[in-house]
């Protein structure tokens, strides 16, 4: 907030979205709190911050501040756009949302799916449940984690693509924080590049880390 402040003329509103990142990041609620409201008064409609409130809310276990987030949302008439990542093979683009079962490969996929969620768990990694902004069990909640567009289009990649050749996705909106680990995870287990190109930026997952420093 220091930084901000010594900016010389009024902060745009991607400095806003950029410090409302980290406040969900690190669970600063009341940063994020007024960091949502700045971004908001800029722009009224943008969906992207009303998600990341939710999410802020949902790590703090605050569930009626979840509820009245939808709320506004709904009553300003602010829509959630379908999250969708895609990936290329030989010329075709593959197109993949959420808990997605269409796909001619999905036994595959799936299976994929099983094997890296027992690698990455016996290579440390702890599902962060935060992200999933619905009131159910712990497993419940890890289960719909590893459905996300994102890891779906991970496994087809790592089903299809040659061996050892890097694997390119495509989000169209903004990388989800759980999936953005466990991608690190992946990257050191299989030995592969991944690069994942979201609604804000580049990720280049290589040996476990990530281009952009778990900042964006």
């Amino acid at each position: 907030m220091k930084l901000i402040d010594q900016i010389p003329c009024d902060p745009s509103v991607m400095v806003w979205r950029a410090l409302l990142g980290a406040c969900v990041i690190h669970k600063d609620v009341e940063l994020g709190e007024l960091s949502a409201k700045r971004v908001l008064e800029l722009e009224p409609q943008d969906e992207s911050t009303y998600v990341l409130l939710s999410n802020m809310y949902a790590s703090a276990k605050r569930w009626d501040n979840v509820a009245l987030v939808r709320k506004n949302m709904k009553r300003k008439r602010v829509k959630k756009e379908p999250g969708l990542s895609w990936i290329e093979n030989q010329g075709i683009v593959h197109y993949f949302t959420v808990g997605d079962s269409s796909h001619s490969d999905i036994k595959l996929i799936y299976g994929m799916l099983e094997w890296l969620n027992l690698k990455t768990k016996k290579a440390g990694y702890i599902s962060n449940h935060d992200v999933i902004l619905l009131d159910v069990e712990d497993d419940e909640k890890a289960r719909l984690l590893w459905v996300h567009s994102e890891r779906l289009a991970l496994a087809f990649g790592l089903v299809s693509l040659p061996s050892g050749s890097p694997i390119r996705i495509m989000k169209n909106l903004r990388f989800c924080l759980d999936c953005h680990d466990v991608f690190k995870f992946i990257s050191k287990i299989v030995q592969r590049e991944i690069i994942v190109r979201d609604i804000n930026r580049f990720h280049h997952f290589e040996d476990g880390v990530c281009s952009c420093g778990d900042y964006w």
